[in-house]
């Protein structure tokens, strides 16, 4: 990547100011008459910052973290007595009407995505032990019979009874692909409902925001590199947006000198191998956002973009490839600052 060297330090110094109001949540520039609360917690497995502006801050954010690890108790993979789980060892099942959205989205996103995203990996998934960290390499006779069951199709959903049937035996479903972005929608519902107009949650590499900031700015969100070290591919501008990025960095092993990612292709099995290192998204949905930085992922660049191309209203997009190239689709042009050369994406 062609880096500005001459800019490199001032820049990486207004990165980590702004980092520092996202992280901690947009505690700068606030004005000093407005309440707010903030409160840090874990839940789905990764660290979560919840903050609020207004007069019933503390009830809004305490609600909030309610909300979250009751959709965390709902979901999980691992807790016998979740929904999720149940309907892994039955094969379907009666559903609440989370689980029931949650799946209605997945549907949706599986189908325009043709695959790319698929709930019904799971199986694969354990496969390679990514969801106990017991890290393994299947073998290729393995991972075929496990792909006998993954067909996102075949899950059947009756929306009006809410109940669900799987109709390939074996089959078995993790929702954590687009959990956090569900939650985060549902943290926006609630700070409404108790007159909050500004805030922002962060759950893991989740971020969504709740109108503008306090002082009536926009949030300034960091995109962080898959280097790890620190650093930052550039900043977003963004107020009521919700900003998920996915990469093979986030989780991985080694084994006989080579890298194997959790981001795995739902055709072939093996972690995606599509030349990109990360894939940010930018909708007002955090489902949708959650979803589509997996399945842009999966897809490469190529695919990626026409899909944009297609559906452009309802999301935006920044893409790093492994060579260092670094794209953002055009509604981004304004709101998306960065130290390194970029291009940009038009339709």
């Amino acid at each position: 990547m062609r880096m500005r060297r001459e800019r490199k330090f001032w820049f990486m110094r207004l990165l980590l100011m702004m980092a520092a109001g996202v992280f901690l949540y947009g505690c700068t520039g606030k004005s000093t008459h407005e309440a707010s609360a903030s409160r840090e917690f874990f839940a789905m497995d990764t660290v979560m910052t919840v903050t609020a502006y207004g007069g019933r801050c503390e009830e809004a954010v305490e609600a909030a973290e309610k909300e979250v690890k009751r959709l965390d108790a709902l979901l999980s993979t691992g807790a016998e007595d979740s929904e999720v789980f149940r309907l892994n060892r039955e094969e379907g099942g009666f559903v609440s009407e989370d689980t029931a959205a949650l799946l209605e989205g997945a549907e949706r996103i599986c189908k325009e995505t043709d695959g790319a995203f698929d709930i019904s990996i799971y199986p694969v998934m354990q496969a390679w032990g990514f969801p106990d960290k017991e890290y393994r390499v299947p073998e290729p006779e393995e991972l075929k019979a496990l792909l006998d069951r993954v067909d996102g199709s075949q899950i059947v959903l009756d929306g009006k009874r809410e109940k669900v049937t799987f109709s390939l035996e074996g089959m078995e479903i993790d929702l954590g692909g687009i959990a956090k972005g569900y939650t985060s929608n549902r943290m926006m519902k609630i700070f409404q409902e108790y007159g909050i107009e500004s805030g922002i949650v962060s759950l893991g590499g989740n971020v969504q925001v709740l109108g503008r900031k306090a002082n009536g700015g926009n949030w300034r969100v960091a995109v962080r590199s898959p280097k790890g070290d620190g650093d930052f591919l550039g900043v977003l501008s963004v107020n009521g947006k919700s900003v998920v990025t996915s990469g093979g960095y986030e989780r991985y092993f080694e084994q006989d000198g080579k890298t194997y990612h959790h981001i795995l292709n739902p055709k072939s099995g093996y972690p995606a191998d599509s030349g990109l290192e990360s894939v940010t998204v930018v909708s007002e949905d955090g489902t949708l956002a959650d979803g589509l930085s997996t399945a842009l992922f999966v897809m490469g660049m190529e695919q990626a973009v026409s899909f944009w191309k297609l559906h452009r209203e309802e999301f935006d997009a920044v893409f790093l490839d492994k060579e260092g190239g670094l794209w953002i689709t055009e509604g981004l042009e304004g709101a998306f600052q960065s130290d390194f050369s970029y291009e940009i994406i038009r339709k």
